[in-house]
């Protein structure tokens, strides 16, 4: 049987991971500057992490969230300390888009409507709401086609504004710092409008931190540093260091009631297990202020880089933009230097976003790379 041909591959097998490295079945090490697509939150097999889910399955792995899990109840208190969410309530699910997708019905049960507004350039998943949120025709699927979205640029207030006033809008879907379109972000004024609109329609503010939570920027979440405070907010990458893990964090406002979401796997024995020690290293650690040490490091460091137009993103969500396509640069730095990086639907974008553990010495060798290439 043959797998379903649908991902360009590069021609490289990890079998090793390790903190910032992996290694291939050669033997050969990469220094990962990409964290699986933001995923790797606090490094590769780290012992805590591998401790956490080793221990957990000898006990009891899964079971249905038909009874009682003490360990979700855990997670919802360590996570409403960390992150400074008070009083938020928590449902878990198994990734990104699901998360979007209960986000999105969830808005659409609250308020009694139907539309959605979502940003050009957006990117929030593959499910059936999720994708047709996400601008880019290319993945969204006639049956997909559905729903009903309207796009505006990012920052543009009076847009909001002209659509929201029709009462037509269950939710607007946002990322502070859009990523895979390529790192774009507004202004606090504007997210702070846009959340005063959201009010005054009542319409649901969706703030989706699938890649830009758990610390990835500096902040807990990214649109902490705005002072807003979202509807809903939506997690996953990051949240289980690899582990399938997604959820959604609920304003009290929004009340619960039987059957209206629901997962067969979400918040299992497993997944729960991963993301406590996922916040327990972060704490412990303090990842969060090593990635904003990290981060000025770097962008010292690219501040002499040549060719550079500009310096995107904030915290380890990072985009370097050149003037010219990075798919070479990318494999260039892949192959003769044995970095991982990313790319971005802006094409002249190459992505950083290593696991917040990444070392000063780690940013030097990429420099040090790039300086050769450029």
């Amino acid at each position: 049987m043959s797998l379903f041909n649908v991902y360009p591959l590069f021609d490289i097998t990890p079998v090793i991971a390790n903190n910032v490295y992996v290694y291939d079945k050669k033997g050969i090490q990469y220094l990962d500057l990409y964290g699986g697509h933001a995923v790797i939150s606090i490094g590769h097999s780290h012992p805590k992490y591998v401790f956490a889910i080793s221990n957990q399955i000898k006990q009891i792995g899964f079971y249905s969230n038909a009874v009682h899990n003490s360990l979700q109840v855990e997670l919802a208190n360590k996570l409403e300390d960390i992150s400074n969410c008070k009083d938020y309530q928590l449902f878990l699910c198994n990734s990104g888009a699901e998360a979007n997708e209960n986000a999105l019905k969830l808005a659409s049960f609250h308020t009694g409507k139907k539309k959605v507004v979502a940003f050009k350039n957006a990117f929030h998943g593959r499910t059936s709401a999720a994708v047709a949120a996400t601008d880019n025709p290319k993945i969204v699927a006639p049956i997909n086609s559905q729903q009903e979205v309207d796009f505006v640029g990012l920052g543009d207030i009076k847009a909001v504004d002209a659509i929201l006033k029709k009462k037509e809008t269950c939710a607007v879907i946002l990322e502070c710092i859009q990523g895979v379109g390529g790192l774009d972000e507004s202004t606090t004024k504007f997210y702070q409008e846009l959340s005063l609109l959201c009010k005054k329609y009542n319409t649901l503010l969706i703030v989706d931190e699938v890649q830009s939570g758990f610390g990835r920027t500096g902040d807990f979440f990214a649109f902490q540093k705005h002072n807003i405070q979202p509807d809903i907010i939506t997690m996953a990458k990051g949240m289980g260091n690899g582990f399938p893990v997604g959820g959604i964090l609920i304003h009290p406002n929004i009340k619960p009631s039987f059957c209206l979401l629901g997962s067969t796997f979400g918040g299992n024995h497993l997944a729960c297990a991963a993301t406590l020690s996922v916040l327990n290293v972060i704490n412990e650690e303090r990842l969060m202020q090593n990635v904003k040490e990290v981060s000025d490091y770097f962008l010292e460091k690219a501040s002499a880089l040549p060719q550079l137009k500009k310096v995107k993103g904030r915290g380890l969500m990072l985009g370097l933009e050149f003037d010219f396509p990075i798919t070479s640069l990318r494999k260039a730095l892949l192959y003769k230097h044995k970095i991982f990086t990313g790319s971005a639907k802006n094409a002249n974008i190459l992505r950083i976003l290593p696991p917040l553990t990444i070392q000063k010495m780690h940013i030097d060798k990429f420099f040090e790379a790039l300086h050769k290439e450029l």
